[in-house]
C-alpha cells in the first residue's frame, strides 16, 4: 500500500499544475503575474496532506478485478492511477468549496489554514473550479493512453457520485439541517450522498479498470457503500472525542453548528458499535466478489474504521 501511495503523490504533484495557464492569450507579463496564484492555491489544496483513501480505494479495486489476468494492460494500470487521481482532485475541491465562510466557515484543514484563509476566497473558488475541471482532463487522455468506453464510463461514474444526486446533493441536505432534528433513516440519506457517495464511486471506478463479474461489482458496490457510511459514522466519533492538533480540523465544529450526527441521535458508545458493524458488512460483502485478491480492500476497510484522524 506505500508504494501505491508514493505512486499517487508522485502523480498528483506532477498533474496538478505548478504553471498556470498554458497557451494562455494573455499578454505574456500578466500571465506570469497571474499564474502562479491558481497554481499555488490548487497544489496547496492537494499536496502535502490527506489520507488519500479514495485514490487507495480505486487502486485496490483495480489490483482486485485485474489479479490474475496476466494481460493486464498498460491501458488499464494508467487509467486506474487517473482516476485514482481524479477522485482525489474532486475530494479536493468540495473540501475548499465546503470550508468557505458560505458553507462550513472553517478556518483549519489538514493542519493548515484553509484555502481561502490562505489566498483569499476569489481564489479559492476558482482552485475549487479547476480542480474539478482537471479531474474530468485527466479522465479523457488520447484514445491511446486510455481507451474511450473507458474514459466514458469512469466520467459518467465520478459524475454522478459528485453531483445533485451524491456529494452536491448531500452537502445541500446538510446545509438545511442545521439545527433540525433528523430521523436516523434521513440522516443516513444525507450521508450516504455527502461522504459516502464518492468513497463507493472510487470502489467502482477501480472496477471499471479491469474484468469483473456483475456478481463481483454488485458486491463492490455494498463494499463500497458500507465503508462510505462508515467513515461517516468515525468522523462524528471523532469530532466529539479528538482534539484539533490530532484531526488537523477544528473538533467539536458539528456540536457548536448544532448539526445532526451520528453521535447526536445515537449517542457515542452506540456509533463506535454501528461503525464496527459496518466494517463487518464491507469485509463480508468482499468474500462474496469471489475476487482472488482483496487484502488491500479489507486492510482500507479497517482502516476506516479504526482511524484516529
Amino acid at each position: 500500500m506505500c508504494a501505491q501511495l508514493l505512486r499517487v503523490e508522485q502523480a498528483l504533484s506532477d498533474w496538478v499544475a505548478s504553471n498556470l495557464p498554458a497557451n494562455s492569450s494573455l499578454p505574456v507579463d500578466l500571465a506570469v503575474d497571474l499564474a502562479p496564484v491558481l497554481s499555488q492555491a490548487m497544489r496547496y489544496a492537494v499536496l502535502d496532506g490527506g489520507k488519500r483513501l479514495r485514490p487507495l480505494l480505486v487502486l485496490a479495486a483495480a489490483e482486485s478485478v485485474n489479479f490474475g489476468h496476466t494481460a493486464s494492460s498498460e491501458k488499464a494500470s494508467q487509467a486506474a492511477l487517473r482516476a485514482a487521481c481524479a477522485v482525489e482532485l474532486i475530494h479536493a475541491y468540495s473540501l475548499v468549496h465546503d470550508d468557505m465562510p458560505c458553507m462550513d466557515n472553517d478556518i483549519l484543514r489538514r493542519g493548515k489554514p484553509t484555502v481561502h484563509v490562505k489566498f483569499g476566497e476569489a481564489q479559492a473558488l476558482l482552485a475549487g473550479d479547476a480542480l474539478q475541471a482537471l479531474a474530468f482532463e485527466l479522465l479523457t487522455p488520447a484514445p491511446e493512453v486510455v481507451d474511450t468506453a473507458v474514459q466514458a464510463t469512469l466520467c459518467r461514474i465520478l459524475a454522478l457520485s459528485a453531483g445533485c444526486h451524491g456529494m452536491a446533493g448531500g452537502q445541500a441536505i446538510d446545509l438545511a439541517s442545521v439545527g433540525k432534528l433528523l430521523a436516523i433513516d434521513e440522516l443516513h440519506t444525507m450521508h450516504r450522498l455527502k461522504t459516502g457517495a464518492l468513497l463507493q464511486a472510487s470502489v467502482m471506478m477501480g472496477a471499471a479498470c479491469g474484468t469483473a463479474s456483475p456478481a463481483a461489482k454488485l458486491a463492490l458496490q455494498e463494499y463500497g457503500a458500507a465503508i462510505g457510511l462508515a467513515f461517516q459514522v468515525v468522523d462524528d466519533v471523532l469530532d466529539v472525542t479528538a482534539d484539533t492538533a490530532t484531526l488537523g480540523k477544528t473538533a467539536g465544529k458539528d456540536a457548536d453548528q448544532d448539526k445532526p450526527t451520528f453521535v447526536s441521535l445515537l449517542g457515542l458508545d452506540a456509533s463506535k458499535a454501528y461503525a464496527d458493524k459496518l466494517l463487518q458488512q464491507a469485509l463480508a460483502a468482499l468474500a462474496r466478489t469471489g475476487l482472488g485478491n482483496t487484502r488491500a480492500l479489507q486492510a482500507l476497510a479497517h482502516m476506516v474504521v479504526n482511524r484516529t484522524t
